[in-house]
């Protein structure tokens, strides 16, 4: 499992179902059916896409809410996971690849191996072939953009990850999610938790955007203008977007 490897996510609504379950758990159990290495469930609290908005909810555990599913493992393992995935259970929506050297994998009670990292190649080079793999799908080189600030930020007396959301529905992004940490440290080497008596700490919130080049590069002048403290990443992804209906096209 050690080396070039890809990390799959696969953007998702936890009000979708399947069977009678949610959709997410389901691809879960598909995961596991295909003996991928593993999946990490993470569960935002607000996006947009192109489903509409999802707002903020004090009912988490049962109001919609933003879905990404990581898993890494080989591109074609991948490939076949998520062609198996968007037949049976996804009918609409989009999954990015990007590289993931793995420098440690260890499993039960395997030897240890030392970590080490993993050369620099041309981004994108290592991923799987899809055009024509997957149903009804479009694919295009994107870049991945995730912006690290804290829960108390705010930009003209709004908080500062709604802002962030307003400005790239205004700028024609085609989606935004925003999650939610619970515990952390940034800029100001202060770290912040969730326990219960924490109830107005500053948790970590990550906000990220998926789009073309193009489309990211128009918002970078005014994340210089709203983000005064935080970091900001940006990543080489291939975005696939599958749709059942042959008619709908990427906006």
């Amino acid at each position: 499992m050690v080396g070039e490897k890809v990390l799959l996510r696969i953007y998702m609504h936890s009000s979708d179902t399947y069977h009678l379950a949610p959709a997410y758990e389901r691809v879960l159990q598909q995961a596991e059916k295909h003996k991928l290495a593993g999946v990490t469930v993470l569960r935002g609290i607000m996006g947009f896409g192109s489903r509409g908005v999802i707002k903020p909810s004090a009912m988490r555990l049962v109001g919609d809410s933003p879905v990404i599913l990581e898993c890494v493992d080989d591109g074609e393992k991948l490939v076949t996971f998520l062609r198996d995935v968007t037949e049976k259970i996804l009918h609409h929506g989009f999954a990015t690849m990007e590289r993931a050297a793995v420098v440690m994998y260890r499993r039960g009670n395997a030897p240890p191996a030392q970590a080490g990292l993993m050369g620099q190649i041309k981004p994108l080079s290592t991923l799987p072939e899809v055009e024509g793999v997957l149903p009804m799908h479009t694919n295009f080189d994107g870049v991945l953009l995730r912006i690290f600030i804290g829960e108390s930020d705010h930009y003209e007396k709004k908080p500062l990850h709604d802002a962030l959301l307003n400005k790239a529905r205004e700028l024609g992004l085609s989606g935004a999610t925003v999650l939610q940490g619970s515990m952390g440290f940034g800029a100001h080497s202060v770290v912040h938790s969730d326990k219960i008596l924490a109830m107005s700490s500053d948790l970590p919130i990550v906000i990220e955007m998926v789009d073309s080049r193009e489309k990211i590069e128009t918002l970078l002048p005014y994340l210089d203008q709203m983000v005064a403290g935080g970091m900001i990443t940006m990543e080489d992804v291939k975005v696939i977007a599958y749709r059942h209906d042959a008619n709908a096209i990427r906006k």
